[in-house]
């Protein structure tokens, strides 16, 4: 005798009852970025919906952040001043730093993120300390640390390193701990890929190299093993949750970390998916709302505990319709 298994899927009530995998707002973490400047609230043109806050107007985000029932946010910053090493990033005012003290002041209880890197705050645009036109590991690490000590001291929740430096959560780890901060988090990039999928990111953070790639330090989108070993080192040197970058193109990436490591998996459904989402919806060509409900259920299904994505308030909205 054959199996019904359809019984189970004949109306709504029951595929309610019997699904397996479910998004909530509390699976979310919002983006926003943040420029100098007064009175801006500018959309970023490759990322409809999302937009460019100046401080005086954050918070409105943040209010909207807060009542769809998103927890979280993870604040990127836009300098007005660029340079070698990418001094503005590590500044006790600088734009991520004052952002972070803006948003604690609109809200006592949302969980602040920090993303922490210097290639938006770089004259040449790449992720650390150029030796010649080569990426110096060890002496980025420094800067990096700075960084994210600077990020605790005016009240981030968590850092979330994204340079792909080797050994930079073990410094990172260290200098919080060596300056009282044992409580802040650290969320890794640990398998951070080289994409295509960054390119309307890099128009938000005015972030793209301006020479080469970051071929050397951000992983081969060919290899799965070694994102295990990233991950596995950055387990070993104190991150307390650990992400795959992007997300919907490296879901057997994200099973293979949810199998092998008994940390939080966060998932970044990065610019490039949400894009291109939103341009094939502005042609008629896909239901927009199913398409990215379906996205983000594949990233939680595959094992995400967490997902960072540009849809978050469209898809808190959608859940309670």
């Amino acid at each position: 005798m054959f199996k019904r298994n359809r019984r189970l899927r004949e109306t709504r009530n029951i595929r309610d009852l019997v699904r397996e995998t479910i998004i909530t707002p509390a699976d979310f973490i919002f983006p926003i970025f943040v420029v100098e400047g007064e009175n801006i609230k500018e959309e970023i043109s490759s990322m409809p919906g999302n937009y460019h806050f100046s401080l005086d107007r954050l918070h409105e985000i943040i209010e909207e952040v807060e009542e769809v029932g998103l927890r979280g946010v993870m604040l990127f910053g836009l300098p007005e001043h660029k340079d070698e090493v990418g001094c503005g990033a590590y500044d006790k005012d600088g734009i991520v730093q004052r952002a972070v003290r803006k948003v604690r002041e609109i809200s006592k209880d949302l969980f602040i993120i920090t993303d922490v890197c210097m290639c938006q705050y770089t004259n040449h645009g790449h992720c650390g300390i150029l030796e010649g036109s080569k990426v110096d590991n060890d002496k980025s690490l420094k800067y990096i640390a700075e960084i994210a000590l600077s990020h605790a001291r005016v009240g981030a929740d968590m850092i979330a390193p994204s340079d792909m430096m080797d050994g930079h959560v073990e410094a990172i780890r260290t200098i919080l701990d060596d300056n009282g901060f044992k409580d802040i988090s650290i969320m890794a990039y640990s398998a951070k890929y080289s994409s295509a999928f960054y390119g309307p990111f890099r128009e938000a953070a005015n972030s793209s190299p301006q020479f080469g790639d970051r071929k050397t330090y951000q992983m081969d989108p060919a290899n799965i093993r070694e994102a295990m070993r990233e991950i596995e080192c950055d387990i070993e040197e104190g991150a307390d949750i650990i992400m795959v970058k992007p997300a919907l193109s490296y879901l057997d990436v994200i099973r293979w970390a949810r199998d092998r490591y008994d940390v939080p998996v966060a998932a970044y459904s990065v610019s490039g998916e949400f894009a291109m989402v939103k341009a094939a919806a502005k042609q008629g060509l896909i239901d927009e709302k199913a398409i990215a409900m379906e996205m983000h259920i594949s990233m939680k299904r595959a094992g995400a505990d967490i997902i960072i994505t540009y849809y978050a308030l469209d898809l808190c909205r959608w859940l309670k319709e």
